[in-house]
């Protein structure tokens, strides 16, 4: 998901021109409401990318993406961004709460013939601005948006009106999720996502080793064809997970049961066995590649599909599937030096930060590489780094809309007898380890 979105877009913006001839509590770090001048980005001119953006490629087609991306990797690794990569962010949501790929300049109006609002760029966005906290109007105005162009199947294609797809669906779901809100009750005509995710689920009349797989969208006819990222997308979204990922009890895997028993219909019938059954073909996929995915796409299929693999990371550690996570986590692992985008791409980098986070390891680094470090050189400084104390001297609590949250539950007389009083943190922690 994190680098196929480009192509993805580049294919979404061709046919468009063929047609057409985030109130949660602020940050100490953050003025909600309120965007300074010093900030303020402007259209990139000579090929220079703004300051406040991650990265040094052309943000055209991955701008937006790209910026929330990092700023969830720096929340999963315990370090404030900077303001003003907040800001750029913020000031890139166009008047009626949806995101583009990318705006050269945000003081024009947003155009919805040429660049219309983008799904995936809006949902993730609301991910990355609820785990920051303190824009609770720009996300709210950005969930009210995508609750617009839901389609009647409950689901959301790339652009409105186009049709569902596992991928968007996922990153929706995780965009509600993330603030704070109930994915399934989001609903079009009586239809939740999961219901739109579930039509696309291969059941027992597909193929043995196809079974409980996830299609992208269907093909001609309506045929549905195994998709290994779109499975781990809509693994992800049965979850009920966007992809700052909360760490969930180990739990064993449980393939799509075909025979007595599966409802006459051969399929999950409840998100949950969904969410399972998709697991299982992902492990099954994994282990059958030597823990690892591979490429599908022109010139490089069969190849290593790194980005993907940390999609399948995240998606598995979120069903609770930490075993086979941590499987191909080693192996990317083993293998960051083969991949060019691990070294300076904001979104690879990000990617792999996010899975090492959903398996319970330090986001800031992987089997002795600096991840953090990788990232900061692709952008602005973090306003505080994980080993900085913070100016508040302790965790900052949020509301509603999104930030941290620390919870804290007394695990019951029973454990407290046999090991003392224990306590289970919950939920996601802006500043890990104070």
């Amino acid at each position: 998901m994190f680098l196929r979105r480009s192509i993805t877009v580049v294919a979404a913006a061709t046919a468009l021109c063929a047609a057409t001839a985030p109130a949660a509590s602020a940050a100490p770090w953050i003025s909600a409401g309120s965007i300074s001048a010093s900030s303020k980005s402007a259209p990139a001119k000579g090929g220079k990318t703004p300051e406040a953006l991650y990265g040094k490629a052309d943000p055209k087609y991955d701008g937006v993406w790209r910026q929330s991306m990092a700023l969830l990797a720096l929340d999963a690794a315990g370090a404030d961004p900077a303001r003003k990569a907040v800001d750029w962010l913020v000031r890139q949501q166009c008047d009626d709460g949806s995101f583009t790929a990318y705006r050269a300049d945000p003081g024009a109006a947003c155009d919805e013939k040429k660049t219309p609002g983008d799904t995936n760029a809006t949902g993730l966005a609301v991910q990355a601005l609820s785990a920051v906290g303190g824009e609770g109007a720009a996300v709210r105005k950005a969930l009210a948006w995508l609750r617009t162009v839901q389609n009647k199947d409950g689901g959301w294609g790339y652009n409105p009106g186009g049709p569902s797809d596992a991928n968007s669906v996922s990153v929706v779901v995780g965009a509600y999720a993330a603030a704070g809100k109930s994915p399934e009750k989001i609903a079009k005509s009586g239809k939740s996502p999961y219901d739109a995710l579930t039509s696309l689920q291969l059941g027992c009349d597909a193929q043995a080793a196809s079974r409980g797989a996830f299609a992208y969208q269907p093909g001609n006819g309506g045929k549905l064809a195994a998709n290994d990222d779109a499975t781990a997308a809509a693994v992800l979204a049965a979850s009920g997970s966007g992809l700052l990922v909360e760490r969930r009890p180990n739990r064993p895997l449980a393939p799509l049961s075909c025979g007595k028993g599966d409802g006459g219909e051969g399929k999950p019938r409840t998100r949950d066995e969904a969410g399972d059954a998709g697991a299982a073909y992902l492990a099954s996929v994994l282990a059958k590649n030597g823990n690892h995915l591979r490429a599908v796409t022109p010139g490089a299929k069969g190849t290593p599909d790194y980005a993907n693999t940390a999609d399948a990371v995240v998606a598995l550690a979120a069903g609770g599937h930490r075993a086979q996570a941590e499987k191909s986590l080693n192996w990317l692992a083993a293998k960051l030096g083969s991949w060019d985008k691990a070294e300076r791409d904001p979104a690879a980098i990000s990617g792999v930060m996010l899975a090492v986070h959903a398996t319970g390891g330090d986001a800031a680094k992987l089997k002795g590489t600096d991840l953090l470090g990788r990232l900061v050189a692709t952008g602005p400084e973090p306003a505080r780094m994980p080993d900085e104390k913070s100016a508040t001297g302790g965790v900052t609590d949020e509301d509603g809309d999104g930030g941290a949250v620390l919870r804290w539950s007394l695990l019951g007389a029973g454990l407290a007898a046999g090991a003392g009083i224990g306590f289970l943190i919950s939920a996601r922690r802006k500043r890990r380890g104070l």
